[in-house]
């Protein structure tokens, strides 16, 4: 396949050079060293600014427009990598050998059947469901399919991790060493647990983050299947990730080309640092709750506007702009009414998204074969520059990720509809990763509101409170 992608890597590695040109990747060192607890931030709304734990999984510096895994560099890891190994590395902290990477990826063509899952799922109204919707519930069907978490003698015995010091009233009393650790009372499991248990799960382990890498997948693609009318189809164990992923999607196997684009749409989603959906599904793992619930979360945050559907959005206004005569135009009457532009700015980056600079090329290399996906780029080319030589001076916003995945979605065939959820089978990666990560040590998120509400109010019976409607 490398052969046949050859002119993708030259590509990518372009835009590296583009990239180090205007920037260097030094680190910020007030968000690069080990924290000596507590810890004094500036917090703005949103907890935006704050620091919530130390990760060695990834790093976005967005003053420069870098984008790091495991220290490794995304303009590397697009162009030589594969969403396997780069899933490996988020989840094990290194880069695999060949041994390793092939006995990974027999594990996760091994846990890409979910027939249960996809037959409870669709006792729902799959086809009238927000794909999202459909999505989560089908993560929350995989934990009944894969672990015994729901078994009435399961217990948190089984959860090897550090906890919080006021979560759980059955602690012991601390041991004084760097993590929490807690003991807890192991009840006598039946006969019938233990034959269970030889063929589920915990909620916990490495099995459930590749159960959930491939099933999220499975998933996701037969969720599309049924919105478009069609029936699911059955993974193909000989096709990578990637490849599988468009197959069950469209019922054909893609070219390598294609194969390889979509491999790098999934390493460039799959972490970015403490995002809101990565951090929602934290969250609920803090709790001591299991893997697949806090997927889940993940899931439901990512669905929200502001987050996993913003390139669905570009889309349709690269549409409505519909020419790129009329781009000028267009930008100018935005402006005027102070209409956000879809695709541009980031919370984060104060640079070009390094994601973007890799997704401009390859959109316009796949647009060169789809006459409505040619015309699309031609309107975003064309907007980038009139956007990027006045806000981009004014404001330094550039675009991000979602204004030019979009196109390559729609050049690979996929619906807007169901960007999103193509969002999340890549991201699967990094939640588990930074849950599997964060439970190492844990604690339990517990931020606190300012109260700036009465004090001292005194409670009328109801009877005294008038008759206001």
């Amino acid at each position: 396949m490398r052969k046949n992608t050859k002119k993708i890597t030259e590509l990518v590695l372009k835009a590296a050079r583009k990239a180090r040109q205007e920037i260097n990747d030094e680190p910020e060192p007030n968000l690069t060293k080990h924290i000596k607890w507590p810890v004094e931030c500036i917090v703005g709304p949103g907890l935006e600014g704050a620091i919530a734990c130390e990760s060695k999984i990834g790093y976005v510096n967005g003053t420069k427009g870098c984008l790091i895994y495991r220290g490794y560099d995304i303009f590397d890891l697009c162009a030589y990598s594969t969403y396997e190994e780069v899933s490996y590395l988020l989840l094990r902290g290194s880069l695999p050998t060949a041994s390793q990477l092939k006995v990974f990826k027999k594990e996760l063509v091994d846990c890409r059947n979910v027939p249960n899952t996809l037959r409870l799922l669709f006792n729902f109204p799959v086809e009238e469901m927000n794909p999202m919707a459909a999505l989560r519930i089908g993560v929350n069907l995989m934990r009944q399919e894969f672990t015994y978490v729901d078994q009435d003698d399961s217990s948190l015995a089984e959860v090897d991790i550090g906890t919080d010091e006021d979560s759980i009233p059955m602690e012991t009393v601390p041991r004084g060493g760097k993590r929490a650790i807690y003991e807890f009372k192991i009840r006598q499991r039946d006969k019938k647990l233990k034959l269970l248990k030889n063929k589920l799960k915990t909620a916990v382990g490495y099995e459930s983050c590749f159960h959930l890498i491939s099933g999220v997948a499975s998933i996701a693609a037969a969720i599309v299947r049924i919105q478009q009318g069609h029936f699911p189809i059955d993974p193909d164990p000989s096709l990578s990730h990637a490849a599988n992923l468009i197959y069950m999607m469209t019922g054909k196997k893609p070219s390598p080309e294609e194969e390889r684009i979509m491999d790098i749409m999934l390493i460039l989603h799959a972490d970015h640092g403490m995002n809101a959906s990565t951090f929602a599904a934290m969250v609920v793992a803090s709790t001591l709750s299991d893997i697949y619930l806090s997927i889940g979360s993940g899931i439901a945050a990512l669905n929200g506007p502001l987050h996993g559907g913003a390139n669905e959005r570009v889309l349709h206004m690269l549409r409505e702009i519909g020419d790129v005569k009329n781009v000028q135009s267009w930008y100018k009457n935005a402006r005027k009414k102070k209409r956000k532009i879809m695709g541009f700015g980031h919370r984060v980056y104060k640079a070009y998204d390094p994601r973007a600079r890799i997704l401009s090329p390859l959109a316009g290399y796949l647009a060169k074969n789809n006459e409505e996906s040619s015309s699309l780029f031609q309107i975003s080319q064309s907007l980038e520059k009139e956007v990027t030589s006045t806000l981009g001076i004014e404001k330094n916003i550039f675009p991000n990720v979602d204004f030019y995945s979009g196109i390559v979605y729609h050049a690979l065939g996929i619906l807007p509809r169901f960007f999103t959820p193509m969002f999340a089978v890549s991201r699967v990666a990094g939640w588990t990763a930074r849950v599997k990560e964060y439970l190492g040590n844990n604690r339990i998120f517990r931020p606190r509101a300012m109260y700036i509400g009465p004090f001292n109010k005194q409670y009328v019976p109801i009877e005294e409170r008038g008759n206001k409607p």
